[in-house]
């Protein structure tokens, strides 16, 4: 998947369209991502015998399809899609298609 955990992206289409935020965790069997604030839903919840957590209506973020989200650039800060280019030493990197700036790989 061309889109990663820690990720700043960027929702286009949808009901949470224009917002921003942080990929949580990557689905790549469902094609999916959690972003960060983004496609909040109420789930309710049982109050865990012998545990903290307490019982009532939390709101979580739920999955969205990979499709719906673009890559925000750091250096364009700009919604982008992303090249695959092969670096000197062999490596594969993923590139803006705008700036052709090379992102760097934050795991």
């Amino acid at each position: 998947m061309k889109i990663r955990k820690n990720d700043l992206v960027k929702v286009v289409s949808g009901n949470s369209k224009g917002l921003e935020g942080r990929v949580l965790k990557v689905f790549p069997d469902a094609d999916r991502v959690i972003v960060e604030k983004v496609r909040l839903v109420k789930r309710h919840t049982r109050v865990q015998r012998g545990q903290v957590q307490q019982g009532g209506i939390v709101e979580k973020e739920a999955p969205i399809h990979v499709s719906d989200v673009k890559l925000v650039c750091p250096k364009c800060n700009r919604p982008t899609r992303t090249a695959v280019s092969v670096l000197a030493d062999g490596s594969r990197a993923r590139q803006c298609k705008k700036c052709k700036e090379i992102l760097s790989d934050q795991d």
